[in-house]
């Protein structure tokens, strides 16, 4: 299902410049997140074989996102196997080329939605079952789900894969400036974050979110919401703390992946 893109390579000399100025201790920083943030999806089942892809703007610039290398499964990503490419189409550093959705999904929502850092796409598979019925995707019927109170954006005109710049400008299109998750019908979800940390929190516990929401209508029984003005609340104390918290389950993951998984970042 996956398709490679027609990427080019190379960049001019101004930006070439501008690339090379960046703080190198940040963008390995940035490596090691993202590098860790594909192994432990692949370990929690929400990958899909080389499709689906996490993207991140490289610390300092709003110019270059780093993105998986196409071919790739989860569990074989490495900090240094992440590709630099452009808003353009141009891969700027790595081996290989992006998969197309890839960079029509994420390098449009990065360039119209300045504040998406990281960009997560996933069919992981809790959170895509509830995009494929009718209504409302995610029910405020968990503590877990109440983390995305109010952030929640819907697109309800599946239209194919994302070979191009307009499908995935109709994608970001369905974005306002509260919403960070979107549940894509008949496809999958996405994740924005304004950290790579944050868009890790988010994935993790959209899934958990779902996963809960499932087997609870498996019951076949009625399902308790929380009442809008506690879900409300609830949404606040969290987000009050949720970068802190965000960073250090980050930094969890990476320390497991250290244990088990050294080459993660080389």
């Amino acid at each position: 299902m996956a398709h490679a893109m027609n990427a080019v390579q190379g960049l001019t000399d101004a930006a070439v410049a501008r690339l090379a100025a960046l703080d190198a201790h940040a963008v390995r920083e940035a490596r090691l997140d993202l590098a860790a943030s594909f192994r432990m999806a692949a370990r929690l089942g929400m990958g899909e074989g080389i499709c689906n892809h996490f993207s991140a703007m490289l610390p300092g610039s709003d110019e270059f996102f780093l993105v998986n290398a196409y071919g790739l499964a989860f569990d074989e990503i490495t900090a240094g196997s992440l590709l630099v490419c452009d808003l353009h189409g141009n891969v700027v550093h790595g081996q290989g080329r992006p998969e197309a959705t890839a960079f029509y999904i994420h390098a449009r929502v990065h360039l119209r939605h300045r504040r998406a850092r990281a960009v997560f796409h996933t069919h992981m598979p809790n959170a895509t079952a509830l995009c494929l019925v009718e209504g409302d995707p995610l029910l405020w019927v968990g503590q877990t789900a109440l983390k995305f109170w109010g952030r929640v954006a819907v697109d309800e005109n599946y239209n194919g894969l994302a070979l191009d710049e307009s499908e995935g400008d109709r994608i970001a299109a369905t974005l306002d400036d509260q919403a960070d998750i979107v549940f894509m019908k008949n496809h999958g979800v996405m994740v924005l974050g304004d950290s790579i940390a944050r868009a890790w929190d988010d994935l993790y516990y959209l899934e958990r979110a779902a996963q809960a929401q499932r087997l609870a209508a498996s019951m076949n029984r009625k399902l308790k919401p929380v009442a809008p003005d506690i879900a409300a609340k609830t949404a606040a104390q969290m987000m009050a703390e949720d970068p802190a918290s965000a960073r250090a389950h980050l930094d969890s993951v990476r320390r497991r992946l250290m244990r088990s998984e050294p080459e993660f970042c080389h």
